[in-house]
């Protein structure tokens, strides 16, 4: 999409052509940025000391216009946020490189990597082990807790094919972020799931 210098009447027009199409639409690179610029500039002129007639009248129409603008973008990202989730979901179920990822923006490509990697290790530990008739990741500690104590010791080192996000551990530990060639040293379970999707190779 080509740059566009942003107006009150775009912003209503991208609103509406979001609502009305079921895929993402592809908006300006730098959206999130030339909005800034946007309503910092309609905010001085809501604040500005004016004092004649026309001026009082512009500065109302600026407040009245940020109000609105607060609503639309609020929509405009729920409903990305949305179709962005959606999207994540089918990427995880399917495992395969079906979505077209290209109308994300680089803010949204960073949220759909991170949801991806998160469903993708939930659904590895809770219904692929249940699958394969072994205990959820997250049954209750028993007995053999020490045991499952000893394998979160074990680590296996990788090297990362591709970047992925921070994500989270079963035990609430913060991995991450990891860029492309980055080798690493993970609990062997992650590890594995990560070498399964693809994202990384074992270093023997």
């Amino acid at each position: 999409m080509e740059t566009v210098k942003l107006t009150y009447d775009l912003i209503f027009e991208l609103l509406v052509r979001e609502k009305s199409r079921e895929e993402l639409q592809k908006l300006d690179l730098g959206f999130f940025n030339d909005l800034v610029s946007y309503i910092s500039e309609k905010r001085k002129a809501a604040d500005s000391t004016a004092t004649d007639t026309f001026s009082l009248e512009e500065k109302e129409r600026a407040s009245r216009q940020l109000q609105n603008i607060s609503r639309m973008l609020t929509e405009l990202y729920e409903r990305r946020e949305k179709k962005v989730i959606n999207m994540a979901l089918i990427r995880s179920r399917t495992g395969a490189d079906i979505i077209d990822t290209t109308p994300l923006l680089s803010e949204e490509k960073m949220l759909f990597d991170a949801l991806v990697a998160q469903l993708d290790y939930y659904r590895n530990n809770i219904l692929y082990r249940v699958l394969n008739a072994q205990p959820a990741m997250f049954e209750e500690k028993n007995a053999d807790a020490p045991q499952k104590g000893q394998e979160d010791k074990e680590t296996k080192l990788i090297r990362f094919m591709h970047s992925v996000p921070k994500f989270v551990g079963r035990e609430l530990e913060v991995y991450g972020p990891f860029s492309e060639e980055d080798v690493a040293s993970l609990p062997v379970e992650i590890a594995k799931i990560l070498i399964e999707k693809g994202r990384a190779e074992e270093i023997s």
